[in-house]
């Protein structure tokens, strides 16, 4: 990954510390917000299907691949509020994938 995502997950956890204090309630609240984004990757693909007939379409596909991204980038401040390097997380994590696809 560009070297901008990992200074910026590092400047965000930072900020957050900063504005938030470190202690295991904010790394709850860290980890939690997780499943909020995950509820919102949900919610734009069921508006990207148009499943509720109420609203209709709602959301496209890059609206989708935004909130994934989301997603990951809230994963990787929150492997760093628990004082890991995200990047070298990630890379283990690729590591066993690739290991298990050949």
């Amino acid at each position: 990954m560009d070297e901008l995502i990992w200074d910026t997950v590092r400047a965000s956890r930072g900020w957050l510390d900063a504005a938030n204090g470190a202690g295991d309630a904010e790394l709850t609240c860290r980890i939690l917000k997780l499943t909020e984004e995950a509820g919102e990757v949900a919610a734009a693909w069921i508006g990207t299907l148009g499943q509720n007939p109420r609203k209709g379409v709602t959301h496209t596909r890059e609206d989708v691949a935004a909130e994934l991204a989301d997603v990951v980038f809230t994963a990787l401040v929150a492997i760093e509020s628990l004082g890991l390097d995200a990047r070298s997380v990630v890379s283990g994590c690729a590591a066993k994938v690739r290991s298990r696809l050949t």
